[in-house]
């Protein structure tokens, strides 16, 4: 047998311990070819020329992340083989033997991930595409095409990457003494202790991190953030290497609990098992906060622009005209000629802009008059209030657009009732009303038909609306006007008038939000899945020892029920401690991201901590089923 494939079985015998550490380096290498496969897109690129940009950025966090994860993993597992590597160097390996041999391991397996996550990715690429598809709600779809740029980037960079930390377990590996190796993890262990002042320290920065961050609100947020989050990253670290123990000990004095049935087993080593594992807790309970907080905030800004614009819109195309515009007449017709065959309906308001001094401002010394009559039937066919009282002679109702998200929770100042002064008349108002009905984001006196008449000095506007029940069907419509009118895609304005479609603009934004999604959603879920993997590796770095320690207890007359029950409230403190202050920082950080937009995050809040939850409950069920299995499985043998 050749020194290559000595490592080779190595690494096979030791599949339980690296199946996780692969899996996980195949997931990030997946990931990272599915983000070039989209970086390098030509079909994509056209459609949005700045995601490009955007995949390759997040290409570059993964890629360090995975270099980060990557390190960490290999290190619990040098640790976990230290016995093995002790007995190799009694039989006669040199350090430089070993040091290869942990070399080649690696460079196998990062191989095998690296080719393994181009190949899966080349076969569900097509799938991955038309599911970007739907995720972008692309109108043009993205054709499969063969990835040469985006399979030679990532195979050279995780190529790289393997290579580079091979080389760094290998220095890791220089400093040992045999006696150390062989020792391994069997060293007596101390009782760890935990200082009073740091746990009350960790208690305290973690109150104040979530009072300043639950109580500060609109900008003030953006100013909190950074000392908020170093405070609570601080405590967080304390909690689990202090406050932790701390509690341990505090329930393991209370004789009526630590002597009740099996309770004096579950806690016999639960305090050295957190003080262990404390920096693995803390890695994972900061990623986790991360990925949580990022597609929620993600998913939170998808939901409130979206509808915060179907919210303020309300019909699905307006075209507005001011004074001067001679290609009214010409671009009603077009829009009347482009909705022909969709069912609408459709109102037009006539605005005279009058002199009123007392009103007038730099910007806007003119104010609107509108008719009652025209008014109500713009609100009939928005499905939106109407003036409820009945003007007379020169009487009026003061309209103010009100925005339903941005207003919502902020008190406007409008006075009920005042006299204002025309040129040769005065208006009194009586009462006020705000919607959005009318999107010119200027207000109105709404005036009787016959007092609006009378008007005879005014410079003439108007405002057309045109519902359509299925307004996001009328996208393409949208686009078609805007290109005929020659106006700007993203804004409608040409000279004098304006053209607005609901349909393209929703359709623009959820592209775009979409993209940001999209790239957001790979990045969290790689950070949730390293997360996932470091519980476990450092579960079964533990396993041998276990073994050992519930064989010697099992002699004693410890049940097989007894066992389960032990091994799973052990496993599930162990494994969702971390979570859960994971998604308590999750829910204050999507909390303060509400209070800093004045927007209710409560669904996507909901949906991504719910789903990430039911994931990580899933996964606790499948490892405690094998865990116990193992277990037991050396017990009876």
């Amino acid at each position: 047998m050749t020194f290559r494939q000595f490592a080779f079985n190595n690494v096979l015998r030791n599949k339980r311990i690296y199946a996780a550490y692969f899996l996980s380096s195949l997931f990030s290498v997946l990931v990272f070819f599915v983000y070039a496969i989209f970086a390098f897109h030509p079909g994509l690129t056209e459609v949005h020329p700045g995601v490009a940009t955007g995949l390759h950025f997040a290409e570059a966090i993964i890629y360090i992340f995975s270099f980060i994860f990557v390190l960490i993993s290999m290190s619990a597992f040098l640790h976990s083989r230290k016995k093995e590597f002790g007995l190799m160097v009694m039989l006669g390996m040199t350090n430089q033997q070993l040091r290869k041999m942990v070399f080649l391991e690696n460079v196998l397996i990062g191989f095998v991930a690296t080719i393994g996550g181009v190949g899966i990715g080349l076969v569900f690429a097509k799938l991955i595409l038309m599911m970007a598809e739907s995720v972008l709600e692309l109108r043009a779809p993205l054709p499969f095409y063969m990835p040469w740029q985006a399979m030679l980037l990532t195979c050279v960079a995780f190529l790289l990457l393997f290579v580079v930390i091979s080389f760094c377990t290998v220095w890791i590996l220089k400093g040992n003494k045999l006696i150390d190796l062989i020792k391994g993890s069997a060293v007596p262990k101390k009782e760890p202790k935990a200082s009073v002042l740091l746990s009350v320290l960790a208690a305290l920065l973690l109150a104040v991190g979530y009072g300043v961050a639950l109580s500060v609100k609109g900008e003030a947020v953006i100013f909190a953030m950074i000392p908020v989050t170093t405070i609570v990253i601080i405590g967080t670290y304390f909690l689990f290497t202090q406050l932790s123990v701390f509690i341990i000990h505090r329930l393991k004095n209370r004789k009526s609990l630590f002597w009740k049935k099996t309770n004096l087993v579950l806690f016999s080593d639960l305090s050295n098992r957190m003080k262990d594992n404390a920096r693995t807790f803390f890695f994972v309970a900061i990623v986790s906060t991360v990925a949580f907080t990022a597609i929620g905030s993600l998913v939170g800004f998808r939901f409130m622009f979206t509808n915060s614009l179907v919210e303020e819109r309300i019909f699905a195309l307006e075209y507005y005209s001011a004074s001067g515009n001679e290609q009214e007449i010409e671009h009603l017709q077009t829009i009347t000629s482009e909705l022909e065959g969709t069912p609408y309906t459709n109102a037009s308001l006539q605005i005279k802009n009058v002199e009123i001094p007392s009103l007038a401002t730099e910007y806007q010394p003119l104010t609107g008059i509108i008719s009652e009559s025209e008014f109500n039937a713009l609100a009939k066919a928005g499905g939106q209030t109407e003036v409820q009282v009945e003007l007379d002679g020169n009487e009026a109702v003061y309209y103010y657009f009100e925005h339903p998200v941005v207003d919502a929770n902020r008190e406007i100042e409008v006075e009920n009732e005042r006299t204002v002064d025309l040129i040769d008349t005065e208006i009194h108002q009586i009462s006020t009303l705000g919607s959005t009905l009318i999107r010119t984001y200027d207000d109105y006196f709404i005036v009787d038909d016959q007092f609006f008449n009378e008007i005879t000095e005014y410079e003439r506007e108007s405002y057309h609306v045109f519902h359509v029940s299925d307004w996001k069907a009328t996208a393409d419509i949208g686009m078609n006007l805007l290109n005929e009118f020659e106006v700007d895609e993203t804004r409608g304005y040409g000279d004098n008038f304006y053209i607005q479609s609901l349909g393209h603009d929703w359709s623009v934004m959820n592209q775009s939000l979409g993209a940001t999604l999209f790239i957001g959603l790979f990045i969290g879920a790689v950070f949730f899945v390293a997360a996932g993997s470091f519980l476990y590796f450092r579960l079964y770095a533990d396993l041998e020892s276990e073994q050992q320690k519930f064989a010697m207890i099992n002699k004693i007359g410890l049940t097989e029920k007894e066992l389960s029950k032990v091994l799973t409230i052990q496993l599930a403190l162990l494994f969702f401690i971390p979570i859960s202050v994971a998604l308590i920082h999750g829910a204050v950080a999507l909390t303060a991201l509400k209070n800093m937009f004045d927007y209710s995050m409560l669904q996507s809040s909901v949906l991504v901590l719910g789903s990430f939850t039911l994931v990580q409950i899933i996964y606790f069920i499948f490892i405690r089923h094998n865990y116990i299995r193992r277990i037991k499985s050396y017990i009876t043998n």
